[in-house]
């Protein structure tokens, strides 16, 4: 009997062929095709499984009868752009910042938002029910060769600075952004030096991208840049590193972008962040009369919000950044594009980011769910808050599943730095990490 397909907080993910498979693919094309009325945009990244699923996806379109456009190898917010433009919906083949033997399946709503709970909901009942393919292997469909160019031009509309008098060093993470990056900031005229832009189908987001900084890092340094902008494999998460090599993540980013519109009066309200987002963060925006909205972990859990409350500005710690007035989602290219335009105007991001707000100490771990006890962490937890006497307030705590790895995600930080190191060390002697 066939398990029923769920989806998780960012669509579908596994590992390719044994999870992530061309019958799933198919289905979920054919499941797509129920659900939407529109033209169906599929984009992928550079995964070796990626083509072949896409292939799948835009094959269950076809025989589910809906018009799919194949963009090729297209960002996630890319291909939310597109749909946008041109009133559509969306498939997105990526497993965004997971090693390239995982794949995924990622369905965006009508103008390339993200799925409520209702579509969603339904998409994964017409999934559970669609049949299976009668063929192994599907046809190639053509590309279209003009949504890059107007992907690109949409985004520099956006963000239409001459970046001439800034040097500035690209980490495409070997991932979906690996050409449109280069072409996106060459157009800005910034001192351009791009790096893991060399996709070889297994290269994705191993020692690149957003996840794995140290390279950039060294980059910005040898090459004396202004800013190094890491993207990961589907280019919606952006971590920045200032020209001094200090990795500058999405809670430094929201915090300034979220200063500057207050300050232009341009904020429409407040900032959305979740659970993850330093408490620094809250000290430093409280101070400056920023209303702070939190929600659990996930770019579609900030949308929602931003929706609720009908704000503008939102994110997360890991470098989803959303302007939604800007784009219906969040996006990498944009944001970075956006970061170099407020440094032109304002000053080094060493000097932002250090004048606007102080970091608590803090510390993130994952743990594999076979091996994990919450009751061991939370007595570890208690019995450190009794040896160091410190306040509840002072201190926070959060321990959750991941949504898309087979982990389970902790982090601890508190005004008192010995106690994060503490924690710390105990925990990884508990778990051998």
């Amino acid at each position: 009997m066939v398990m029923p397909v769920r989806f998780g907080t960012d669509g579908i993910r596994g590992r390719a062929s044994d999870e992530i498979t061309v019958d799933l693919a198919f289905r979920l094309g054919r499941a797509v095709a129920t659900v939407f009325s529109v033209p169906i945009f599929v984009g992928y990244d550079t995964r070796e499984s990626s083509p072949s699923l896409a292939a799948a996806v835009l094959a269950g379109l076809r025989d589910g009868g809906a018009l799919g456009v194949n963009l090729g190898c297209f960002t996630t917010p890319g291909v939310a752009v597109i749909a946008q433009q041109r009133g559509g919906a969306g498939v997105v083949v990526s497993a965004s910042h997971n090693p390239y033997y995982d794949n995924g399946l990622k369905v965006l709503g009508v103008g390339g938002a993200k799925l409520d709970h209702a579509t969603e909901a339904a998409v994964e009942s017409a999934l559970n029910v669609a049949e299976s393919p009668s063929v192994a292997d599907f046809d190639d469909v053509a590309i279209d060769e003009t949504a890059e160019h107007d992907y690109v031009t949409h985004l520099r509309k956006l963000a239409p600075a001459d970046l001439t008098s800034l040097s500035l060093v690209i980490d495409c993470a070997n991932g979906a952004a690996s050409r449109v990056a280069h072409e996106l900031f060459a157009s800005t005229g910034a001192q351009l030096k791009t790096i893991h832009d060399q996709p070889d189908g297994r290269n994705i987001n191993e020692g690149a991208g957003s996840t794995h900084v140290e390279s950039l890092v060294e980059a910005v340094r040898v090459a004396g840049a202004d800013l190094g902008l890491a993207f990961d494999g589907d280019a919606d998460r952006l971590i920045a590193v200032d020209a001094e090599g200090t990795v500058r993540d999405g809670d430094d980013l929201m915090v300034l972008f979220a200063l500057d519109r207050k300050e232009r009066d341009v904020l429409g309200g407040g900032l959305v962040v979740t659970s993850m987002s330093n408490l620094g963060l809250y000290r430093a925006l409280d101070a400056a009369g920023v209303e702070i909205e939190e929600t659990d972990v996930g770019d579609r859990n900030v949308l929602m919000a931003l929706e609720e409350k009908s704000w503008i500005l939102g994110g997360e710690q890991s470098g989803h950044v959303i302007f939604r007035d800007l784009a219906p989602t969040g996006d990498g290219l944009l944001t970075g594009l956006l970061l170099a335009e407020l440094l032109l105007r304002k000053g080094s991001l060493a000097d932002l980011a250090g004048g606007a707000w102080r970091r608590v100490p803090q510390e993130l771990f994952n743990v594999s769910i076979e091996h994990f006890s919450d009751d061991e962490v939370q007595a570890l937890f208690n019995e450190l808050l009794a040896v160091y006497n410190v306040d509840r307030n002072d201190v926070r705590l959060l321990v959750r599943p991941s949504g898309t790895e087979p982990l389970v995600r902790i982090m601890i930080e508190a005004l008192n730095a010995e106690f994060v190191e503490v924690f710390s060390e105990r925990l990884k002697s508990l778990y051998g990490s």
